[in-house]
């Protein structure tokens, strides 16, 4: 069972729904939550936009002092947004294994921040992670590092504070090792679900009916309310007929495998997947 929760505190305002997604799940299961804020090194900076010739129209003299400010404006926005989440919900801040759970403590590192994500998380049960920064796309790179790099299962949070997340588990089934995988990572979830979904899009019916009604009778043995529903997506794609028939079961949660080709990006983000990342409303729980 997952006990040991890695967060990225970035010093964004979009920052909030994740640390509120990390705490439902430190909540529920209980677990202790790391905080870790990446602070970016400056020389490193300054020597990468040297050799790409990204000074703009600023003088090179200015630049070092003007990069430290920022560095340091979002250290501080970060600690104090990691101060007022404790405060706020009454946290304990312990490193003390013994200490009552939920816990939290705060921890910052220097340099590259997809590198430092991926080495703490693989240290985690599971990372939870946004999938906007200020209104932007978080970096491929940070999605990469936590899902690819760490080799733990990674919580997506959604753009608003989930309601909960132990109602109505949606599983998105395909017969692949990749979302067994992430059926394995979500068992503490599973097990605690009020109802638990099998979704399937149908590409094979006979075949798809047969790999589905076996997940059901395992799962069964964890969560007795486990049903199947095999989608036909007919004129429109199946990633959108699976993301309806979520919302239309009210999921608190959905659990799916990373997808795609051989590439690196494409193994993690292939089409099916990314649209997953940018149209879900809901924790998306996910594994490669």
């Amino acid at each position: 069972m997952s006990r040991y929760i890695l967060v990225p505190a970035t010093g964004a305002d979009s920052d909030a729904p994740v640390f509120a997604t990390a705490l439902a799940v430190a909540r529920l299961l209980p677990a202790h939550l790391e905080f870790l804020h990446v602070r970016a090194d400056v020389q490193e900076t300054l020597t990468a936009m040297a050799s790409a010739d990204m000074g703009g129209g600023m003088g090179y003299g200015q630049l070092p002092e003007s990069l430290e400010r920022e560095v340091a404006s979002r250290q501080k926005k970060a600690e104090l947004a990691f101060r007022d989440f404790c405060e706020q919900e009454r946290l304990l801040v312990s490193a003390d294994p013994a200490a009552p759970l939920p816990s939290v403590e705060w921890r910052m590192e220097t340099g590259d921040e997809p590198t430092w994500l991926a080495l703490h998380g693989r240290a985690a049960d599971m990372l939870v992670v946004g999938r906007a920064r200020d209104g932007d796309a978080v970096g491929m790179d940070m999605l990469e590092a936590a899902l690819m790099a760490s080799g733990r299962p990674t919580l997506i949070a959604p753009s608003k504070a989930p309601r909960g997340l132990s109602g109505v588990v949606a599983i998105a089934w395909k017969d692949r090792p990749e979302a067994a995988r992430a059926i394995a990572a979500a068992d503490p979830f599973i097990r605690m679900a009020g109802q638990v979904i099998i979704l399937s899009v149908v590409e094979e019916a006979r075949g798809d009916e047969r790999s589905c009604e076996r997940l059901r009778h395992a799962l069964s043995w964890q969560n007795p309310n486990t049903s199947v529903r095999c989608l036909k997506h007919a004129d429109r794609p199946a990633v959108d007929t699976l993301l309806a028939a979520a919302a239309d079961a009210n999921a608190d949660l959905l659990v799916m495998g990373g997808y795609g080709h051989s590439r690196l990006r494409e193994v993690i983000f292939g089409g099916f997947t990314r649209h997953v990342l940018s149209h879900a409303e809901l924790p998306v729980l996910m594994t490669h």
